[in-house]
């Protein structure tokens, strides 16, 4: 008798300041290498993870979403306390459901939302060090709001995309850019239909040079125009970066 293939969805968060992102690579400790490796040991099978979307080294997740499929028999109320117990703590499975078979956690996706976290405290705060890139000077956050309101929408993001990309189509619609203060921390919010390599980082690193009076906002429509990676500001650190929230 052959056994029946299950399709399992997973929500997942991640400390990725110890990971060389989530795609696997030779010879280097990623996400889903640590989850596929935990898949092996507990079921036997080679099974392939699928994403939401690849993190870069650094980057964190809170609510990143995979799928897989196996043929194991272990209940669907069992699989969150199995994996987790064959994870890195660094490592958290938030969620494990049964998936229609034609589910796919990349291309179904509808929203992506990920949240930029800014230090803006005169001196670091030692707890908030890997989640957070540290702004000692003050920042001008309602600036950094107008600003934003220019990428709001579809756009041709080529000048918000690192050079290294090899996708053609650079055209994303970004459905809301907010930059809220919240007692010394600055944080923004991005929600889109997808996001190019480093897009949002260098969206944080050209808003930083806004607030800090570097660019005025009305600037952000010339550097959209130019697509031009040249036009924008520097790309913002890798670990003041979360990717919040899937939505499907």
């Amino acid at each position: 008798m052959v056994a029946s293939v299950r399709r399992l969805r997973c929500v997942l968060g991640y400390d990725g300041t110890d990971f060389s992102g989530f795609q696997v690579q030779p010879d280097q400790i990623t996400i889903q290498g640590e989850i596929e490796a935990a898949l092996n040991r507990i079921t036997g099978e080679e099974i392939q993870i699928y994403g939401s979307g690849r993190t870069d080294a650094g980057v964190h997740a809170r609510g990143q979403v995979i799928h897989f499929d196996t043929k194991s028999h272990i209940p669907l109320d069992k699989w969150r306390f199995v994996l987790n117990n064959q994870l890195p703590d660094a490592i958290a499975i938030r969620s494990v459901e049964e998936a229609n078979e034609s589910f796919h956690a990349r291309f179904d996706v509808q929203v992506k939302e990920y949240r930029y976290c800014i230090d803006n405290s005169p001196v670091a705060d030692v707890f908030r060090h890997r989640y957070a890139d540290h702004i000692r000077y003050p920042l001008d956050v309602e600036a950094m709001q107008q600003a934003a309101r220019y990428l709001e929408g579809e756009h041709d993001f080529t000048s918000f995309c690192s050079a290294k990309t090899f996708v053609e189509d650079k055209v994303r619609t970004v459905y809301g850019l907010n930059v809220e203060r919240r007692g010394d921390e600055v944080w923004v919010i991005c929600r889109g239909n997808g996001f190019l390599y480093n897009m949002v980082r260098i969206i944080v690193g050209t808003l930083v040079e806004v607030g800090q009076g570097k660019r005025v906002p009305a600037e952000l429509a010339e550097i959209l125009a130019a697509c031009d990676r040249e036009r924008a500001g520097k790309t913002a650190p890798a670990k003041g970066l979360t990717m919040w929230e899937v939505v499907y």
